[in-house]
């Protein structure tokens, strides 16, 4: 590992300088940074992902969702289409994305789903469409200084927070980490139980300026769902798993459903990974093997949205398809509440 690091450090520093220049231009005003009426929010990262930027999301939409109109607007990794769409009941992750996806099956009865690649055009399409719309929710969007955001929160894995990271190629970060300096919440992910995380020491490497907010989040296992008509599931025990994932990091939800339960084989693909029928054909076909074990499968809420197509829906219902729901807990969720709250009323 060192001499494959040794080897890629020189593109690491061309990638670092290229960074380093590009926020140069924005903050000397060469490049613009729109600015726009209403309240937007920036929910993004330093890395390349896995940081649990889609539930922190979550959590936005259901503490705002009531208050004011609201959209989110995300690239839509992954899909096939391009330009501006609006989510609706006919909606893919093909055509939007599977997180947009998820916002849309979750809240599309109470919020907008949009996407565009360019996040400038989309809150301006946004506000075409949908003039009522009072606060946009920005999903991944640290690395788009195009827009400007007047709240940014950055999440960063309590596992391998920023701080510990390097940049591409030989590690996972997009930009320098003095890239923090533009956050004001800088929220720590994944976290153990709280009381386990030594939060003055992870403060003190954050060194957050006199106006940023650090707080900690950790994971809530909730609902299992079934994917056919089959009921949903509170919780499983000493039960027999065939786990499929296509998330950039698997492992928290393998350590916790193997916890209480024998996972018999964990199919783990790449992050946004498009399945194919010949992937729901091997999975099923390992099924039929440990059938005598009345096993279930279980993948994640993200992955699920890709799986919904309807070349995989006939083989799907045939099996006992699961996909694990998740929330997000934060600590001290009164003063964060507080300071997302006062950001919105103030600048609706």
């Amino acid at each position: 590992m060192k001499i494959l690091r040794f080897i890629l450090f020189p593109f690491a520093l061309i990638y670092g300088g290229i960074t380093v220049l590009r926020n140069g231009f924005y903050r000397a005003k060469i490049f613009k940074s729109s600015k726009f009426s209403l309240p937007i929010i920036n929910v993004g990262n330093l890395s390349t992902g896995g940081t649990g930027k889609t539930p922190h999301t979550e959590y936005l939409i259901r503490l705002l969702k009531e208050k004011q109109p609201l959209f989110t607007l995300s690239r839509g990794f992954g899909r096939k289409e391009r330009g501006f769409i609006i989510a609706d009941e006919n909606s893919t992750a093909t055509q939007i994305g599977d997180e947009p996806l998820q916002y849309y099956k979750k809240f599309g009865k109470e919020i907008g789903v949009a996407v565009e690649a360019n996040r400038v055009m989309g809150v301006m399409e946004i506000c075409r469409n949908h003039p009522e719309t009072d606060l946009i929710l920005l999903d991944d969007a640290f690395q788009h200084r195009a827009i400007h955001a007047g709240l940014n929160i950055l999440i960063t894995e309590h596992a391998n927070p920023y701080y510990k990271d390097f940049m591409l190629p030989v590690g996972n970060l997009r930009e320098l980490r003095r890239g923090k300096n533009r956050a004001d919440i800088i929220v720590v992910s994944k976290c153990p139980n709280f009381d386990e995380v030594n939060k003055k020491e992870i403060i003190a490497k954050i060194k957050p300026n006199k106006n940023q907010h650090v707080f900690f989040s950790r994971i809530k296992y909730g609902v299992i769902y079934a994917m056919n008509d089959a009921p949903a599931l509170q919780q499983i025990n000493n039960r027999n798993i065939i786990l499929v994932t296509g998330i950039a990091k698997a492992n928290p939800l393998l350590d916790h459903l193997q916890k209480n339960n024998s996972i018999l084989h964990h199919f783990k693909f790449n992050d946004h990974y498009n399945f194919k029928l010949t992937d729901i054909t091997e999975i099923h076909n390992l099924f039929d093997k440990f059938a005598g074990e009345n096993p279930m499968i279980i993948t994640t809420e993200k992955d699920a949205m890709r799986l919904l197509s309807k070349q995989f829906s006939d083989s799907i219902q045939k099996y006992p398809w699961f996909y694990q729901s998740i929330e997000i807990e934060i600590d001290n969720a009164v003063r964060f509440n507080e300071i997302v709250n006062h950001y919105v009323e103030k600048n609706s």
